[in-house]
């Protein structure tokens, strides 16, 4: 094992640093009645991107705070009987994708959406009521504005109910529906499948957004974690409101959400990955209470390692079946 973690003996036992509030299950239980009292307006609009046998479209619905939330979704054309459906999270900073990434899925009969996460790289609308980047410190916004207003409520929010409005689509199998994604997309894709439980089956890849506090105390809080010691830099410089910080941010902390997930689940992890540091992921894997898997991959780190895009392939497309 590298000298920067534990060993894998204590890995597989870890639960996790970060404080878990008092009211967290009324505090999601409430988002999730927020979210669900929303009018989603939901809009499909034809893409110029064609293939013979997928039809694109620009998907759009109002999100938790008015905000209006874009994504892309395709499905096989012509289909006609309820098929299966995958959901796809994207990385931090990042976007939706291309839309030539998502067409083996639809070859396979798979209906596809990944959604534009809030003020990253997409088109989805911030809060604030502009449309685009405003990623710097996207872990930390609002954290001292009061647990309901952390920029992540929303965009967990944002996850279930996507996941929510295509098991409504008439072509879709609801019980047919599952989610992937890396870094930022397998932490999104974690906390969707905890927050819709109906989702069957969640790849996640070195899910980002896990035990805030292990990644401080290992002095690793740089690149997607760099935020954390922002805040304190500049907001609390003599670490006075410590506990209270780290106990508001386990609102969303991805590893306190895992024992809500029914989906089967496949987690991959490297073991020399100091972005997310291993710890973090399996204090989220080790509280999942559904079946899963874990692939380890001992000399590579926040990447995805050979044989990880197959595996994930046969996972999701084992759905179908």
């Amino acid at each position: 094992m590298p000298v920067f973690e534990m060993p894998l003996e204590e890995l597989r036992a870890y639960q996790g640093r970060n404080p878990r509030p008092d009211d967290f299950d009324e505090y999601w239980n409430t988002a999730l009645e927020e979210m669900r009292g929303v009018e989603a307006d939901v809009e499909l609009v034809p893409h110029a991107f064609e293939a013979s046998f997928a039809e694109c479209f620009d998907l759009y619905f109002t999100g938790v705070r008015g905000a209006r939330i874009h994504g892309q979704y395709l499905r096989p054309r012509g289909a006609s009987d309820p098929h299966p459906a995958v959901l796809i999270f994207h990385g931090y900073s990042g976007d939706s994708g291309e839309w030539c990434d998502k067409l083996g899925y639809v070859a396979e009969g798979f209906s596809v959406a990944a959604l534009d996460c809030r003020g990253q790289g997409g088109e989805s609308e911030d809060v604030g009521g502009v449309k685009g980047n405003t990623l710097r410190g996207h872990i930390i916004r609002g954290l001292d504005d009061g647990p309901q207003k952390m920029l992540f409520r929303d965009i967990f929010l944002d996850c279930a109910q996507l996941a929510g409005i295509v098991m409504d689509m008439p072509e879709v199998d609801a019980k047919r529906v599952g989610a992937t994604g890396g870094s930022q997309g397998g932490g999104l894709t974690l906390a969707c499948a905890a927050l819709e439980p109906r989702i069957a089956r969640a790849a996640a890849l070195y899910p980002f957004l896990c035990d805030y506090r292990r990644v401080w105390e290992m002095d690793l809080a740089e690149a997607g974690y760099e935020e954390l010691k922002m805040y304190f830099r500049l907001f609390d410089p003599r670490h006075e409101r410590e506990e209270e910080a780290f106990t508001r941010l386990g609102y969303i902390d991805v590893q306190h959400l895992a024992p809500r997930i029914n989906a089967r689940v496949l987690m991959v992890t490297g073991l020399m990955d100091t972005i997310c540091p291993p710890s973090t992921q399996f204090a989220a894997y080790n509280k999942i209470p559904a079946e899963k898997e874990m692939l380890l991959y001992p000399d590579f780190g926040h990447e995805q390692g050979p044989g990880v895009g197959d595996a994930v392939w046969e996972f999701v497309v084992g759905m179908g079946v």
